[in-house]
This record gives C-alpha cells, sequence and structure tokens, in this order.
C-alpha cells in the first residue's frame, strides 16, 4: 500500500473515531449535560448534518483546488473543532461544535474515495477505496473503544481530546505522505451540478440514507443495549464496540470483494437483506449475555459490507462530476446517521425498550432493499428505451 492510500485511511480513522466515539459514551455525556439519553442523541444528528452541508459546497469548492491541498485543509478544519468540542460547557455549546466538527468529514472521504480510486492499480479502485474506508472500521476496531473506555473511566472530554491527537497525524501524514495532485474536476462548477439531472443519482443517495440508516438506528443505542437488556457491566460496552469494530473490519473487505465479484448494486441488495435478518434476530437474542456480543459482531460485519459497494455505485452514476457524487453519498449516509439514531429514538422514548430501535433498523433496512429494486428497474428501462431510440 502506497503512502498516500495510508494517509486517507488515517484520515479514516479519525472521522470514524468522532463519529461513532459519542455512541459509545452516550450516557456519561447526557449525565454531565442533564439531558436524557434520547436528547443527547441529537448530538449524534447534529455531526451528521454538518456532514451534509458541508459536503457538496466544501467539495464544490475544493475540486478548483489541488487535492492534496483541499484534503489537508479539511483536515485542519476537523482536528480544530474536534479539539474544542472537548471544552464545551453544555448542551448549546456542544451541539454547535458537533456541527462544526462534521463539516469537512463529506468532502474528506468524497474527495478522498475518487483519489484512492487513481492511487490504486488499475482494475483495483474498489480495494483502493476499501483501504481508505479501513481506516473508518480500524477506528471502530481499536479507536471507540479506547475512546469510550476514556469517557467512561474517567471523562468524556478526553474522548475528543484523543480525536484532537489523531486529526495532528492526519495533517502531517497527509503534509507528507500525500503526492502532489492536480484538482478534483477541471468542469465548471454549472457542469457539476448537471449531475443532479439523473435520478439514478437520487435513488442511490435516497438508498444510501435509508438503507445504512438501519446500521445507525441499531449502532446509536448499543451502549444501553448493553448495559440495560443484556444486563452486561458497563465495561463490557468497550469490549462490544471491539467485536463491533472487528466485524467492520472484516465486512469492509468482504463488501469489496463483493462488488468485484457481482454489480455493485446487485452487492448492495445481498447486505441490506442480509441486515435485515440480523437486526431481526437481535431483537430476539439481545437479552442474552453470550448471544448479544456474537450478534453485535455479525451486524457489525454484515453492515460494513456496505461502504464500497455503495461508494463505488454513486461515482459509476456521476461521471464527470465523481468527487460531488462520491461527497453527496457521504451526505446521504449522514442523513441515514441522523434519521437512523432519531426514529430509532422515538419508541425508545415512548417506553417500548431499546430493542424497539433493532426493529426500526430492520425496517429502514428493507427499504433499502426495496429501492435498490427500483434502481435495476431504472435502468432496464433505460436500456431498453436507448435501444429502442438507435
Amino acid at each position: 500500500m502506497n503512502k498516500g492510500l495510508l494517509a486517507l485511511a488515517i484520515g479514516g480513522f479519525g472521522i470514524g473515531l468522532t463519529e461513532f466515539v459519542i455512541m459509545g459514551i452516550l450516557p456519561e455525556v447526557a449525565t454531565a449535560f442533564d439531558i436524557s439519553i434520547p436528547k443527547a442523541g441529537h448530538f449524534i444528528s447534529a455531526y451528521a448534518l454538518g456532514v451534509v452541508v458541508g459536503a457538496p459546497i466544501l467539495t464544490t469548492i475544493g475540486n478548483k483546488w489541488a487535492a492534496n491541498r483541499v484534503l489537508l485543509a479539511l483536515m485542519l478544519w476537523f482536528t480544530v473543532f474536534n479539539t474544542l468540542s472537548a471544552f464545551a460547557t453544555g448542551y448549546n455549546s456542544f451541539i454547535v461544535l458537533r456541527f462544526l466538527s462534521g463539516l469537512p468529514h463529506g468532502a474528506f472521504f468524497g474527495i478522498g474515495a475518487v483519489v484512492a480510486g487513481k492511487l490504486s492499480k488499475a482494475g483495483k479502485s474498489a480495494q483502493g477505496i476499501a483501504i481508505m474506508f479501513s481506516g473508518l472500521t480500524f477506528a471502530n476496531l481499536l479507536g471507540v473503544p479506547l475512546g469510550t473506555y476514556l469517557g467512561k473511566h474517567f471523562s468524556w472530554n478526553l474522548s475528543f481530546l484523543l480525536v484532537g491527537f489523531v486529526g495532528i497525524l492526519v495533517v502531517l501524514s497527509i503534509k507528507f505522505w500525500m503526492p502532489l495532485l492536480k484538482q478534483s474536476s477541471e468542469t465548471h462548477i454549472l457542469d457539476d451540478l448537471k449531475i443532479f439531472k439523473r435520478l439514478e443519482l437520487w435513488l442511490i443517495i435516497l438508498l444510501t440514507t435509508i438503507g445504512t440508516g438501519g446500521f445507525f438506528a441499531w449502532y446509536s443505542y448499543i451502549a444501553p443495549l448493553i448495559t440495560d437488556v443484556a444486563k452486561h457491566p458497563e465495561e463490557m460496552v468497550s469490549f462490544a464496540m471491539i467485536l463491533a469494530g472487528l466485524g467492520m473490519v472484516i465486512g469492509n473487505f468482504l463488501g469489496a470483494k463483493l462488488a468485484e465479484k457481482l454489480s455493485p448494486i446487485y452487492a448492495v441488495i445481498v447486505i441490506l437483506s442480509a441486515m435485515v435478518v440480523c437486526l431481526s434476530l437481535n431483537t430476539i437474542f439481545s437479552s442474552d449475555k453470550i448471544m448479544v456480543l456474537v450478534m453485535t459482531f455479525i451486524i457489525g460485519a454484515v453492515t460494513f459490507c456496505l461502504s464500497t459497494p455503495i461508494q463505488v455505485a454513486i461515482i459509476n452514476a456521476s461521471e464527470g462530476s465523481e468527487t460531488l457524487g462520491s461527497s453527496l453519498n457521504q451526505s446521504a449516509f449522514n442523513i441515514g446517521n441522523a434519521s437512523g439514531a432519531y426514529f430509532a429514538g422515538l419508541p425508545i422514548a415512548m417506553g417500548y425498550g431499546y430493542t424497539s430501535a433493532d426493529w426500526v433498523g430492520a425496517a429502514m433496512a428493507a427499504s433499502g432493499v426495496c429501492i435498490a429494486f427500483l434502481i435495476i428497474m431504472l435502468r432496464k428501462y433505460q436500456r431498453k428505451n436507448l435501444k429502442y431510440n438507435n
């Protein structure tokens, strides 16, 4: 693996750490700010909203500059506002800082995915993208459990100081390892915006939003699921995060292989269908101390099979404006983050228990399968129309 891909992977590690560590320390943050756990879930949504807003705007602006310089600037922003998050004094200040911390996320992954494809060997772009996303999965395997441990045993503030430290490492790795690159797009901004006329692009964005929302419906409330439902001690949450992270590492590379064996959209259908089954089973097994941990590993593996195939699918659908399309998928992923956390929080707030979040996740994943079939039908219709017109 060349050092440029390694720099992208370290960036993915930092982003994965800040995005997911909040879920492991949600009860501690809620206690610190004297709010309920569902209200603390707003911090997850605020970060996701920052990604949604920042991805298309910062990508469109950044496309006109050298990609390595843009990636460096994005990670400087990331480092500053995640470090400041450690010093938030209340609900309002923390939610604003979470929003600001999320702004560079989508643009980094959007531009980074295209750069990863270009840095990879011919025909191995899916593997290159998987390497970048491996940083995010290793964050869940190593960084998030460490951040969760610090947050639970010392102070939640330390979790975000850890993110700031990783951010410094990312900045240095991009500065010294990323090769000089030309601007990501040579087309005019108005030409880039033409991809919004493509119906398939919108369907993939909807698919990402709803399908990955199923993962976040489960993962956003994994800490209380482990402690309140399975009756594990709080120390077990960090171990559960490690199991989920290990599953994500394995699933990420399996998903890349699956995208090469099948077309990306068929790979997505297989993966989302497996998500429906796993999340449904988790509602049954979550009260069992052993099976809840087994299912944590399995769900982590299955859900992160999705990352590379769906990223490849939207890059293919965004031909001519790949970085913008790629970043839009990150926006969709984080709308899924926000919506999954929000919709799963509703039945919990109404008293249906933490396992109700898994039913919400299964329903969202099933909806994603339906959208994927719509994309296949659209493609068949377009091919038939093209053949008829010719």
